[in-house]
């Protein structure tokens, strides 16, 4: 993916979402094109699983609560195929290099929500790394989306 270009983020917002309602039920799905560098950015009550391919490279995230406090909730996929360990671990490495990235689009693409709600900038992200191999499937803290935002 690279560096964040807005210019190159592309925001749908499907049935039921506004670009300030609701904030729960509120999923993000982050796709991407290799080709052309372009992000795409789905935000429904659902996820979009008609925008997710084979690659499973997908970023899906939410806002959920956990133990009352609210938290944003980041789904990756690291098995591919016929489940091959170095294949996992070099996905392990790739989203780990490029989450940064699409939390930013993510903030970026959702920014009128933050403004309406600036509290979400002091929301935890936690990514879920999802494997079949215990190495690598974990739960991370990312910090919060305050983090993520490149406006002033």
């Amino acid at each position: 993916m690279g560096h964040f270009n807005p210019d190159k983020l592309f925001v749908c917002y499907r049935d039921g979402i506004t670009s300030t309602e609701p904030v729960m039920p509120r999923r993000h799905t982050l796709t991407h094109s290799d080709s052309t560098g372009a992000l795409f950015l789905t935000i429904g009550l659902e996820y979009a699983w008609d925008k997710v391919n084979s690659m499973r490279d997908e970023v899906l995230g939410e806002w959920r609560l956990d133990g009352g406090s609210l938290i944003y909730a980041v789904s990756v996929y690291l098995d591919q195929g016929e489940y091959n360990q170095t294949v996992s671990a070099s996905r392990y490495e790739t989203f780990q290099r490029e989450l940064p990235l699409a939390f930013t689009a993510i903030r970026y693409g959702d920014r009128n929500l933050f403004d309406v709600y600036p509290e979400l900038d002091r929301t935890p992200v936690i990514v879920n790394f999802m494997s079949s191999y215990p190495l690598f499937a974990r739960q991370e803290s990312w910090g919060a989306f305050r983090n993520y935002s490149i406006l002033p």
